[in-house]
């Protein structure tokens, strides 16, 4: 019986339950699946096979992207820089659909697949998004799969076609509601939102025959490949919102030193490899991200892990003293996102440009 998925994990010792939970191996062994799925395929992979339920959850997508244009930004002279809220109308929008929406793939109005689709998207309060928003959309995958609907032949589309979609759109929303990152680590991270992109991009690149890991540090292939494959996607995304305040280009060097590291690694296999260990402890391992995690009867919740009253959901985001801020984290120091930074300082030029 399908129930309203919530939040379980509050302290430290429900974080090693959950570490140490069934819950947890589904969602990593469903991750590295997705990943090898894709070793060696790119974006327009013509052995990809696209089944009913892929091009239904396409569809899905479809249909979210088309609600951005319902709720378009107010654009208002000296606005803010942080989130726009007009994305709370898109958000409730999106609240009210899902529930019809999943019915498309699901045959049923599923409470826990409408919400893990909702809170795919980011925060309607802090108008944010943030790596364990991503985890949601996994989480609505993997529920489909653990109900059937999905099979592992589905698999290279899940990514090559359905999470690339995700990310088309997820890109829009950032760029234009001004989602701020959920987390205060800046430059430290791969980039302020996403973590998965690189995960199943390196898996992509790992048996390609002569690109290296410092090919992304050459503009033409990043140009030219960026739709080919995830990894250059994301690092042409990072180049284009890491600008200096005159729009002008950065190297990775000074803007996101983590991904310049990554770049001197020997091969992509290795990337690969490194990319999961950091998934497990920088996302999966990390309170900040993993107390918002939602547990149903689909992916339920680790038998150790006490439940505890509505005061205690209340304050959920009530890190403990004991955990040291860092990139991931879901909600620490507010900041606008650079892509807010880059547009404010776009629109500026262009107010600038006289139309005699």
């Amino acid at each position: 019986m399908a129930v309203k998925p919530v939040s379980r994990v509050y302290t430290k010792d429900d974080l090693d339950c959950w570490v140490d939970s069934e819950t947890y191996r589904e969602v990593v062994e469903f991750v590295c699946s997705l990943q090898e799925a894709v070793v060696g395929k790119a974006n327009d992979d013509a052995g990809c096979l696209v089944s009913s339920q892929v091009q239904r959850l396409v569809s899905i997508l479809e249909s979210i992207n088309e609600m951005i244009d319902l709720h378009p930004v107010k654009q208002e002279k000296g606005a803010s820089r942080f989130g726009k809220v007009e994305f709370r109308d898109f958000y409730r929008a999106l609240g009210e659909q899902c529930p019809e929406l999943v019915k498309r793939v699901s045959g049923e109005a599923n409470i826990e697949l409408a919400t893990y689709l909702q809170e795919s998207w980011g925060d309607s309060n802090r108008i944010d998004y943030g790596s364990g928003h991503e985890l949601n959309f996994v989480s609505f995958l993997l529920s489909l799969c653990k109900l059937g609907t999905l099979r592992a032949e589905d698999f290279p589309a899940l990514v090559l076609k359905v999470f690339t979609k995700y990310m088309a759109i997820m890109r829009r929303l950032q760029k234009t509601y001004w989602l701020e990152p959920a987390g205060s680590h800046g430059v430290w991270g791969l980039d302020d939102y996403h973590f998965l992109p690189f995960l199943f991009g390196a898996a992509q690149l790992s048996q390609h025959p002569h690109m290296r890991p410092k090919s992304i540090h050459n503009d033409e292939l990043v140009e030219l490949y960026k739709d080919k494959y995830i990894y250059f996607e994301c690092i042409d995304f990072v180049n284009k919102i890491k600008t200096s305040t005159k729009q002008e280009k950065l190297s990775l060097r000074w803007h996101s030193p983590m991904l310049d590291d990554i770049s001197s690694a020997k091969s992509w296999e290795k990337i690969k490899e490194g990319m999961v260990k950091m998934y497990k402890a920088g996302v999966l391992g990390k309170l900040p991200i993993i107390q918002h995690f939602l547990f149903g009867s689909i992916l339920k919740c680790p038998a150790g892990i006490p439940e505890r009253g509505e005061a205690d959901a209340v304050e959920r985001c009530r890190h403990s003293r004991d955990v040291v801020n860092t990139w991931g984290d879901c909600c620490g120091i507010k900041i606008p996102s650079a892509i807010a930074a880059s547009e404010s300082v776009k629109r500026e030029e262009r107010r600038a440009i006289p139309f005699d």
